[in-house]
């Protein structure tokens, strides 16, 4: 039986311009803070942006963005996002709070196609979602239910970390899924190792450049204003440039 959910998310996302899956192998390599820098700086540029928080391992760029509780969507023939930092916000963790989200299997692809199906995102340039990490039923939903999604890949410089980014990228591939590149995120200012840059050209994507380490991320976190101000700032202009079609 076809759920009639699936085919009102076109409808839902007939407006926007691209829709970009910010993903990662594994977590903890700062996919989120990559998610809501790159959200925030389009914005900034005048471009109209959603943010999308689908990561069901535990949402997290409401804490990046320092967003208070009574801010939520606003119900009207389904969910309208809150407006936050000039984004238009939605989150998983309107749905969980604080709770943990121990979703499996169908579980997972229900709550997926339900958020998909009731946001109104109304007219966007870019959708910034903010995918969970891996490989795993969240991803082949979005693939399957969103037709124009794009993946944006964040590692760090550990080969082990970019060993399961080998395996989502074949994944990816196989799928006929549109790759943007990867970003090497956390490099230390010691390492000047190339083997990320050289591992991501040998599998045939481009490398978008290195984010260094730096402590005054965590100390942004919570004031979004901030945020560019950091290491991540440059980076990010970088990543916009691709994304508009200019070079690095």
């Amino acid at each position: 039986m076809i759920d009639p959910r699936a085919s009102i998310i076109g409808e839902r996302l007939a407006k926007t311009g691209r829709v970009v899956a910010v993903s990662s192998g594994k977590g903890g390599v700062g996919k989120s803070m990559v998610a809501t820098a790159l959200a925030l700086g389009l914005a900034k540029k005048g471009f109209r942006v959603g943010l999308f928080d689908v990561d069901f391992t535990g949402p997290s760029t409401h804490i990046i963005l320092g967003v208070s509780q009574d801010v939520q969507p606003k119900e009207d023939k389904g969910l309208v996002p809150a407006e936050v930092e000039g984004l238009c916000y939605m989150s998983l963790v309107y749905f969980v709070g604080d709770r943990p989200a121990p979703l499996r299997g169908v579980d997972v692809s229900n709550a997926l196609i339900e958020l998909l199906a009731v946001t109104q995102w109304g007219q966007l340039d870019f959708l910034i979602v903010d995918m969970p990490p891996g490989i795993g039923d969240a991803v082949l939903d979005l693939v399957r239910l969103v037709k124009k999604i794009e993946f944006l890949i964040i590692t760090t410089p550990s080969l082990l970390a970019f060993e399961v980014v080998k395996k989502q990228a074949a994944l990816l591939g196989e799928l006929g899924m549109p790759i943007i590149g990867v970003v090497e995120n956390m490099k230390q200012d010691h390492n000047h190792s190339p083997v990320i840059e050289e591992q991501t050209k040998k599998l045939g994507l481009r490398y978008l450049g290195a984010i260094a380490f730096d402590p005054n991320i965590e100390k942004a976190i919570g004031h979004p204003a901030k945020l560019l101000d950091t290491a991540l700032g440059e980076p990010i202009t970088n990543l916009e440039k691709v994304l508009l079609g200019s070079e690095m």
